[in-house]
């Protein structure tokens, strides 16, 4: 295994609940009320619909705002990694990841270990480039049970409510979350900050039609038969574990361009969190990394002298 590769779980497709458009000669985030299912494949800055778009919509009469899905693992913390990250706008590069207690930092020296007071508190990350960014990672479908699709978000509301859930269907299952057929459900609710007009957040439940008894008794039905065909689901939690821990940053550099062009734009009205604000957000201005760096050196500076 190469050291200082993060080796995350294969992704076949993407979840989204929204797209990056150009306004003004500008690719700004837009926000949306459903579901889209895409590939890994852009095509005129268009990321292309998967197969299983369509088939699940042709399940439902209105808008695709619940899918069937399972997970890889059993520890709700590999499923769902979440995590303050800062991205350089101008590289697309992940430059400190943090977890309010500590954080991994790219500096001149390498990366370094340093605190993370979160980021109203911390200098480095003030601006919006720095702020809650989740990855859930969840099986759609039968064609590959090792190939995942992925949703990532700087939702707070999203972030919290799935930790919620996972952590909940894994405590009252007896641990097999792995097992459970649930489903992602959009949901949408009104705010102060949001003016009070509607935004949209991912939540996790049992499947429509089916009970949490039954979710429960399958899930220990279908952990029967793999331990019987010699399913080892617990030295599985514990290979995604290590690959997790052998690398500073997840997002590798292919990646984080599109991530910081998604979630971390610098301008837009909420910083580019698809499911955390208004659809049709004011857009404002966010000043660049480089910039926050500039001000903060001159401010050391000043205080030196």
């Amino acid at each position: 295994m190469l050291k200082g590769l993060v080796i995350s779980p294969p992704v076949v497709g993407r979840i989204s609940i929204g797209r990056v458009v150009e306004k003004n000669g500008k690719r700004l985030p837009e926000k949306d009320d459903q579901f889209t299912l895409t590939t890994q494949v852009q095509q005129r800055g268009e990321w292309m619909l998967h197969p299983l778009n369509e088939e699940l919509r042709k399940a439902t009469s209105g808008k695709l705002r619940s899918i069937p899905v399972r997970f890889l693992f059993n520890d709700p913390d590999l499923n769902l990694r979440a995590e303050y990250s800062c991205f350089d706008r101008d590289t697309g590069r992940p430059v400190c990841v943090g977890n309010g207690e500590t954080c991994r930092r790219a500096t001149d020296a390498g990366i370094e270990e340093l605190p993370c007071p979160s980021p109203d508190g911390c200098a480095f990350g003030q601006g919006g480039a720095c702020k809650p960014y989740g990855r859930l990672n969840v099986l759609i479908g039968d064609e590959d049970e090792m190939g995942s699709f992925c949703f990532r978000t700087t939702s707070i509301n999203s972030i919290r409510t799935l930790a919620a859930r996972l952590h909940y269907f894994s405590a009252v299952s007896g641990g097999l979350l792995a097992c459970l057929p649930l489903e992602l459900k959009l949901r949408g609710k009104s705010t102060t900050q949001s003016y009070r007009s509607a935004i949209y957040y991912v939540d996790l439940g049992v499947r429509t039609g089916s009970t949490l008894e039954a979710t429960i008794i399958g899930a220990r039905e279908l952990d029967a038969r793999r331990r019987a065909a010699g399913f080892d689901q617990t030295a599985l939690d514990a290979a995604a574990r290590a690959g997790f821990a052998n690398g500073a940053f997840e997002d590798s550099i292919e990646e984080s361009a599109a991530v910081a062009e998604e979630f971390y734009p610098e301008e837009s009205g909420d910083g580019g969190s698809h499911d955390a604000g208004r659809v049709n957000a004011t857009v404002t201005s966010t000043p660049s990394l480089k910039d926050r760096l500039d001000q903060r050196a001159a401010l050391l500076g000043g205080k030196a002298a």
